[in-house]
């Protein structure tokens, strides 16, 4: 019973002034609920949240501790995992823009290699709806330590074989999903995906850290973990009873979906011996699972689609481009994920706010997200 109430009463007893920042009052109760619920749990680390509405900043704290002996600072940037997703599909849709990539051509238009096992009729529309059939990572690399291999790994995607006909069928690509789409705008446009986003995305935005590769000297400001100690007794729990699954795999057992189709997707061979926050592994180009980013600019990005794809004056993507992301492209239960995501060109519902909501983003693990809603232009991460 203790450890069911602990929690609630260590939110009660949290200090709700516990931020730095700026905050419009009109967001002053959300400051205090992020206060509060960050505080409940100061042993695991710390966070930060930004909120855009109607295109202006109204909300921009931090809390808690980026390591286990520095404070979290304004200029922090965190891990995020797959809400890069979000932000690797926004700059496809502003090369689109452009008119360097099209969303119907097949890739292999712009990637010869990529034809092999019958990929000639997957395109970059394919890619960002999940329905390309190329989520399994497990069967095409040895050990994890080989996704830090930017140009093996794009060898690898262009000799896979799809698990399913194209376009019949909705597997969310956990991994693959980054050297697919990655991979097709490098194609297309004879430059470096870490140059794309310089380009096109950070400079343009003014964006203060967003990286698929993080630079040497800005290492300092990513986030590491903090582990909470565990006392002899909760170890020893540990020790005596049997695991439960969790809730991922009893969600997967009730929903009859394939446990093999999960692990193929999400778990390579290897990954006990592979850290995402290793040094090696933060400056490697993995865009499905290493982006690293400040709550600002993921946020500013998705200030940007709120506004309809347009920021201060600037035209980033066209009216139809935008139109085209922000369209379901299926509703059906997805492979992978034992629910159905509601899939855009590159984005899912937030399943917290139910199926009346338009709006869309990217959730990633570990608490990471970013949004918005056109309706109100309105973002946060």
């Amino acid at each position: 019973m203790d450890r069911i109430l602990q929690p609630l009463k260590d939110y009660v007893l949290a200090d709700k002034e516990n931020y730095q920042g700026v905050v419009d009052e009109r967001f002053k109760a959300l400051a205090e609920q992020f206060s509060r619920l960050q505080h409940a749990r100061t042993e695991q680390g710390g966070a930060a949240l930004v909120i855009y509405f109607q295109g202006q900043k109204v909300l921009d704290i931090y809390t808690g501790k980026k390591s286990e002996n520095e404070a979290w600072q304004e200029d922090t940037m965190s891990l995020c995992y797959s809400t890069g997703k979000g932000v690797l599909a926004t700059l496809a849709h502003i090369l689109a823009s452009q008119g360097l990539i099209d969303y119907d051509r097949p890739v292999a238009d712009y990637w010869p290699e990529f034809a092999q096992q019958a990929k000639d009729k997957i395109t970059l529309a394919h890619m960002l709806s999940h329905q390309s059939g190329l989520f399994d990572i497990r069967n095409i690399i040895d050990d994890a330590a080989e996704m830090a291999n930017w140009p093996q790994m794009l060898e690898r995607i262009a000799a896979a074989k799809p698990r399913f006909k194209v376009a019949t069928d909705a597997a969310y690509q956990p991994l693959t999903f980054g050297w697919q789409v990655g991979g097709a705008l490098e194609k297309a446009t004879g430059q470096s995906l870490q140059s794309l986003m310089q380009q096109y995305l950070v400079q343009p935005l003014e964006l203060d850290g967003a990286y698929f590769g993080v630079p040497a000297q800005e290492l300092p400001r990513v986030a590491r973990p903090i582990f909470p100690t565990q006392s002899s007794s909760q170890v020893k729990v540990k020790k005596t009873v049997a695991r439960k699954p969790n809730l991922m795999e009893r969600a997967l057992i009730w929903s009859g979906q394939s446990p093999q189709d999960f692990q193929d997707g999400m778990i390579p061979k290897g990954m006990k011996n592979f850290s995402f926050f290793s040094n090696q592994c933060l400056q490697a180009v993995i865009p499905s699972a290493n982006g690293v980013f400040t709550a600002r600019s993921l946020a500013k990005v998705y200030a940007m689609l709120a506004n309809h794809g347009s920021w201060q004056g600037e035209t980033y993507i066209s009216t139809e481009n935008f139109q085209r992301l922000s369209q379901v492209q299926y509703t059906r239960r997805d492979r992978i994920m034992p629910l159905p995501m509601h899939w855009r060109l590159g984005y899912h519902r937030i399943l917290s706010l139910g199926k009346a909501s338009q709006g869309f983003g990217h959730m990633g693990f570990n608490g990471s997200g970013a949004w918005c809603d056109p309706e109100r232009n309105l973002s946060f991460a």
